[in-house]
């Protein structure tokens, strides 16, 4: 009878058989604790390569921005109308059906705001030429100061170096405010006319791109995890961007309210832009609180009152960012703050204004999926607060 010879792995587990059990449980512990360690880069050339790869990234975004953002936009929509579309398809109503409606809804929301505010806001503009010297007057307590920070950054730029007095100034001919403003528009109305296509086909199309995905992995693992990566991103930051739209409403019926107890006047324009505004962390508020404070200055005779609207707003953008939203959105994730501001600081230098908004879904979004890939985990330690 001849005998079979045993295979490596078939020799190593009779070896471990062989070992005392309190050393064959130290090993095992000590395999597990290998596996919950966060893994760290080994390769610095990896690191190198995935460093480049990053910067070609943000290189292709900010020269396609006006491609790039709308289908973020929209992305981050049809994250945002999930709710309604399942609220939609219990109801049995089509997909297609569904995503028209949203939408339809989404765009009278739009042009209601905007028909609403654009006569208050033409009427506060409008203010601006004959109240400015007012403005100027309350604030000349402050001239001073400024004076003396003007003469010091002329002293400086004197010391700096002499000027170039045989330069010669060229002009730069730009194709006027009519040009300017046509361009401007043109591109606006490109963007969200991209993002609305963009939006439709996403709520039509449900979970195409992730069924696609699943049946191209190669194995049933990498079909569970792509499954599970795109359901957190999904549950997350849609719940993410409910309720922060959700305490953005409550912040603005607040400021809209105090606005009109206050009798600053047109409560509907203060609250929409304190909700709008409030998309923006701490950058988004604190320009709110600023322009508050100047249309009190605008309104009132007395100082004091445009102070204390000021500070209202202050406590609601308090009340609201450090105890209330920490603490329904702490269940789901938390983000390092510093890095928060960071990302605002970098997207709004990239993108400007629509770069600030969606800089904290997309820095949660870049931990979600850093969590669940095992090279990228000590990133996403580092991302999360």
């Amino acid at each position: 009878m001849t005998s079979v010879p045993a295979s490596k792995d078939e020799i190593a587990a009779a070896r471990a058989l062989e070992k005392p059990e309190a050393e064959r449980g130290a090993e095992t512990a000590e395999a597990a604790i290998d596996e919950a360690r966060i893994p760290l880069p080994q390769s610095p050339r990896s690191a190198l390569l995935a460093g480049i790869f990053v910067l070609m990234v943000f290189y292709t975004l900010y020269f396609a921005r006006e491609i790039v953002m709308p289908i973020l936009f929209a992305f981050l929509l049809n994250l945002l109308m999930q709710p309604g579309m399942r609220l939609l398809a219990r109801l049995r109503i089509p997909a297609v059906i569904s995503a028209i409606l949203m939408i339809v809804l989404f765009l009278a929301l739009m042009t209601g705001l905007t028909s609403s505010l654009a006569a208050p806001a033409a009427h506060w503009f409008g203010q601006l030429p004959q109240t400015l010297p007012r403005i100027e007057e309350r604030l000349s307590v402050l001239r001073g100061p400024v004076a003396e920070v003007q003469h010091a950054l002329e002293e400086l730029s004197r010391l700096a170096g002499p000027a170039n007095s045989g330069a010669t100034p060229v002009v730069v001919q730009g194709s006027g405010l009519g040009g300017v403003v046509f361009t401007s528009t043109t591109s606006f109305l490109g963007g969200v006319l991209t993002m609305i296509v963009v939006l439709f086909f996403l709520l039509s199309a449900g979970d195409l791109f992730l069924r696609k995905l699943v049946e191209v992995l190669p194995r049933f693992g990498d079909k569970k995890h792509a499954v599970a990566i795109s359901q957190e991103v999904e549950e997350h930051i849609s719940a993410y961007l409910v309720t922060i739209s959700g305490m953005n409403l409550l912040v603005g019926i607040g400021v809209g309210l105090s606005a009109w107890i206050g009798g600053l006047g047109d409560p509907l324009l203060w609250g929409v832009m304190a909700f709008l505004l409030n998309y923006v962390p701490v950058i988004g508020p604190m320009a709110g609180i600023v322009l508050v404070f100047l249309g009190g200055m605008l309104t009132f005779d007395a100082l004091w009152k445009a102070v204390l609207l000021a500070g209202v707003y202050l406590g609601i953008h308090l009340l609201e960012g450090e105890v209330v939203t920490p603490m329904l959105v702490a269940r789901r994730f938390t983000l390092n703050p510093v890095l928060v501001i960071i990302s605002l600081i970098f997207w709004f230098w990239l993108w400007g204004v629509p770069g600030a908004v969606i800089a904290v879904p997309l820095l949660a979004t870049v931990k979600i999926i850093c969590d669940h890939v095992r090279p990228l985990m000590a990133i996403g330690h580092f991302i999360g607060g």
